[in-house]
């Protein structure tokens, strides 16, 4: 695999409910970071003393974050519905040269910040809600 750009790892928000999706604007740095928690079954019996964990076992998630400009009224606008309204809306996360996940998330925090000789800036969290698919490339 060639070494891809950043700003290609594009965050995409279904706008009107209908898988209608449009990539959020402005964004100048994005993550997506998926979690495992584990089960521990370690006993008295395990071998060397050594942990054990449950296969299959355990919560997954997945995270995003956003920060960047704002660029678009129209997506700004809708990210802010959803925080609001506390909707959880279907995202996709579109990775150079890998595949697109998709799912439900929930934004769990908006932070607008700007200072008086510079853009006014944007940073998004949100937490998925719901299974994910993957599709690769």
């Amino acid at each position: 695999m060639a070494v891809q750009s950043g700003r290609d790892l594009l965050i995409k928000m279904d706008m009107s409910g209908n898988g209608t999706f449009e990539t959020v604007a402005g964004l100048r740095a994005t993550r997506l970071s998926f979690n495992a928690d584990t089960v521990d079954v370690t006993s008295m019996d395990s071998a060397g003393g050594w942990r054990e964990l449950l296969g299959g076992a355990g919560v997954r998630s997945a995270s995003i974050a956003g920060s960047g400009v704002f660029r678009d009224a129209a997506t700004d606008g809708r990210a802010r519905q959803a925080f609001f309204d506390s909707e959880i809306p279907l995202f996709q996360v579109i990775i150079p040269d890998f595949g697109t996940v998709e799912g439900r998330f929930q934004i769990t925090g908006l932070e607008y910040a700007g200072s008086h000789d510079g853009e006014a800036t944007y940073e998004m969290s949100l937490a998925s809600a719901g299974a994910l698919t993957f599709v690769a490339l």
